[in-house]
């Protein structure tokens, strides 16, 4: 039943996510209403130029549920860190070089409280710079951070969408640690 589970919520988030996607980008049949909605079309475009997409579109859906893993350690939610996960562990199995994303996640998947995810999160996350500068971006910049306090000293880094500091390491103990040390465009 739990490997049922694993196989179908992912499938389920990925249709839902097509489906939303598909939804947002019906174009208008009447003339009169482009012209009304011209200034809002423009402006969707500038925010859509705006949002990072990755060339290859199997590890653009990966990278989406990265950041919700990102967002779950960041929040300290081990419960929403565990999907997110296991969301990540399916796509990766359709990308070409993510077998260990795609291990990392298996291990956040069954790891045992949030501290044991953050560390397996770090692996991934080293794994996802790789790939994604490898792979690079059809549209918008993502950002490396570093958090040099993370793991008593060690350091860490993590994909971000934006340049706000919103650390996953520590969450709430010290949200803004960390500093953008490169940018990929």
């Amino acid at each position: 039943m739990q490997h049922l589970l694993k196989t179908i919520i992912p499938f389920a988030a990925a249709v839902l996510l097509s489906a939303c996607a598909g939804n947002g980008n019906s174009e208008k049949n009447s003339d009169t209403e482009a012209n009304h909605d011209h200034a809002a079309m423009e402006q969707n475009k500038t925010n859509a130029s705006t949002k990072p997409v990755l060339k290859n579109d199997k590890l653009n859906a990966v990278y989406q549920h990265y950041i919700h893993l990102t967002t779950a350690l960041t929040n300290g939610d081990e419960a929403e860190a565990k999907v997110a996960a296991n969301a990540i562990e399916a796509g990766a199995k359709e990308v070409n070089g993510a077998s260990a994303i795609e291990t990392s996640a298996a291990k956040i998947t069954t790891a045992s409280g949030i501290e044991a995810q953050r560390k397996m999160y770090e692996a991934m996350s080293n794994d996802m710079i790789t790939l994604v500068k490898k792979e690079g971006l059809a549209n918008g910049e993502l950002y490396i951070v570093h958090c040099p306090m993370a793991f008593n000293d060690k350091g860490a880094s993590w994909i971000s969408g934006n340049k706000e500091i919103r650390n996953p390491y520590f969450g709430d103990k010290m949200i803004n640690c960390g500093a953008v040390k490169e940018t990929i465009n």
